[in-house]
C-alpha cells in the first residue's frame, strides 16, 4: 500500500512539473507519436560481419534497410527516416548512436544477420581396422598390427534458423540514464534555450523525468521487439523469441530513445543465406517490420490519446 502512495505521489509532482514547463511554451511539452525512425543497417565497409557461403552480413543488412526506407516511404508516408548509412561504409557503433541522438530519433532500429558457428561434425563407427604400430627402442624396434576402431566422419551445415530481436538488458540502464542525461534537449525541446540552459543537470526533478522515462523506453522497446517476432511468426518464420541482451549490444543503450535489434535470419544455415538474399526474402521481412512499426504506433497514438500531451510519455 505505501508503495501506490508513493507512486500516485511520484505521478503527481512529474504531472506538475510538466505542466510548469508547458505554461511557459506554446508547443507541447513533449514529441508524440512516431515523427521520425533512425535505421542502422549493421556492419559495413571493412567490417563484414557474419559470413555466409557466398555473402556478408554488411551487405544483407544495408539491402534489408534501403527497403526498409522505401516501403516506409509508402506505408507511413508521415514519418521521416534516419539512415545511419546508405552506402558500403563502417562507423563504429558510438558514431551511430551519435548520428541517432543528434537526429532526434522516436525510434532506433538496427538490422543484423544472425550466425549460428561452422558446419557440424559426425561420426559413424563402421568396424575396425589394421594399422601398423611399433613397440620397442633403438635396434629393438619392431613393427606389428592391430585392430583399432574405424569412424566415418561427415559435415552437415549448421541447422540455426529463425529471427530473434533484442533490446538492452536491464543491467544497462544505468547507461540508457545517462544517453537520455547527455540528450535531454530531445524530451525538453520545447523549452526555450535560456531555459534549458539553466536547468541543473543535478535537478531532483530532472533526474525523475530521466528515471521514469527510461522505464517508458525500456517497456516500448520490449512490446515492438514482442510485436516484431509475432508477425514474423505470422508468415512462417522461426521465430527465437524477444530476448534482452545483456553483451555485444552496446548502441542500444546508448541511443535515446526507445531501439530494437533485429536478427533477420542465419547466414550459416544455407537455406537462410538464399531467403536473406533473395528479393522475396527481403521483401517479405521488410513487409513484417513495417506491419510491426504500424502496431507500435498505434498503440503510440492510443496512449497519447488517453494521456494527453502532459503524459510520461513521448
Amino acid at each position: 500500500m505505501r508503495r501506490k502512495y508513493a507512486a500516485l505521489i511520484l505521478l503527481s509532482f512529474f504531472s506538475l512539473f510538466c505542466a510548469s514547463f508547458i505554461g511557459k511554451s506554446d508547443k507541447p511539452f513533449q514529441k508524440q507519436g512516431l515523427r521520425k525512425i533512425v535505421i542502422d543497417a549493421g556492419h559495413g565497409g571493412a567490417d563484414y560481419g557474419a559470413k555466409g557461403k557466398y555473402s556478408y552480413e554488411k551487405d544483407i543488412s544495408l539491402a534489408i534497410a534501403l527497403k526498409l526506407q522505401e516501403l516506409l516511404h509508402q506505408e507511413m508516408p508521415d514519418v521521416e527516416i534516419y539512415m545511419t548509412r546508405t552506402t558500403d561504409v563502417f562507423d563504429p557503433v558510438t558514431q551511430k548512436a551519435r548520428l541517432a541522438n543528434q537526429a532526434k530519433g522516436d525510434l532506433f532500429v538496427c538490422i543484423h544477420v544472425n550466425e549460428g558457428g561452422g558446419p557440424i561434425k559426425h561420426s559413424e563407427f563402421i568396424g575396425y581396422k589394421e594399422v601398423t604400430a611399433y613397440k620397442g627402442k633403438g635396434k629393438n624396434k619392431k613393427a606389428y598390427t592391430k585392430k583399432v576402431k574405424d569412424y566415418r566422419t561427415w559435415t552437415t551445415p549448421n541447422p540455426a534458423k529463425g529471427t530473434e530481436t533484442f533490446i538492452y538488458g536491464v543491467d544497462k540502464s544505468n547507461a540508457a540514464k545517462e544517453a537520455l542525461s547527455e540528450n535531454e534537449d530531445m524530451y525538453l525541446d520545447s523549452v526555450s534555450a535560456k531555459e534549458l540552459k539553466d536547468f541543473n543537470p543535478n535537478d531532483p526533478a530532472k533526474m525523475m523525468i530521466i528515471n521514469m522515462r527510461t522505464q517508458t523506453y525500456f517497456q516500448r522497446s520490449a512490446n515492438l521487439a514482442l510485436t516484431i517476432e509475432e508477425e514474423f511468426q505470422k508468415v512462417g518464420r522461426v521465430s527465437r523469441e524477444a530476448k534482452q541482451r545483456q553483451k555485444g549490444i552496446w548502441v542500444l543503450q546508448a541511443v535515446a530513445m526507445p531501439a530494437v535489434l533485429v536478427e533477420t535470419g542465419f547466414i550459416s544455415n544455407p537455406e537462410e543465406e538464399d531467403y536473406l538474399n533473395s528479393e522475396s526474402g527481403q521483401r517479405e521481412t521488410c513487409e513484417v517490420l513495417v506491419r510491426s512499426l504500424k502496431r507500435y504506433r498505434f498503440s503510440l497514438e492510443k496512449q497519447f490519446s488517453n494521456t494527453g500531451p502532459t503524459g510520461a510519455n513521448k
